[in-house]
């Protein structure tokens, strides 16, 4: 039952947010998440943008490494190599490289990414977690578009006698 609820939710968080926030309004929510992480962001205006949707670091300035670059995929499909190679050939120096996406990564994509220290992937799944983890940090205007309430489930515990 626990899981069916969660499921159910991690369901309707991943649609809500491919419906209404498609595109560049997705780039701010990442964004917006990565604040309540702790990390400062600008995101690119609109258009095109060269394959970096969001510059993330930890100082005031952005000037102190490591700095991410990160690309977000508003879709719900799977994210292939192409993708990921082509954000990690944007990275310079001690830069870090995040692919976010609604979606999944295919085996090679992952398979890329795990070879190379300075780039991540979040597929749907990990996103999710991720704005559980974060939710109650969130702004009015993102726990409006994304009604969520905390509940509380009894876990199965066995009697000892």
């Amino acid at each position: 039952m626990t899981e069916e609820v969660e499921q159910t939710t991690k369901d309707f968080v991943l649609k809500k947010l491919g419906r209404d926030l498609k595109g560049h309004p997705f780039a701010d929510f990442v964004a917006h998440l990565l604040g309540t992480m702790g990390y400062r962001t600008r995101v690119s205006p609109e258009g095109a943008d060269g394959g970096v949707d969001i510059v993330a670091h930890r100082d005031e300035l952005g000037f102190e490494p490591p700095i991410i670059k990160v690309q977000v995929k508003s879709n719900e499909g799977s994210i292939g190599d192409p993708v990921v190679s082509q954000l990690y050939g944007k990275l310079t120096g001690d830069e870090y490289g995040l692919l976010v996406t609604l979606g999944t990564f295919t085996a090679q994509a992952t398979s890329f990414a795990r070879s190379r220290y300075n780039l991540r992937l979040i597929d749907g799944e990990q996103l999710v977690r991720l704005i559980f983890e974060h939710y109650e940090q969130f702004d009015s205007r993102y726990k409006g578009a994304l009604p969520l309430k905390r509940i509380y489930v009894a876990e199965a515990v066995e009697d000892s006698e």
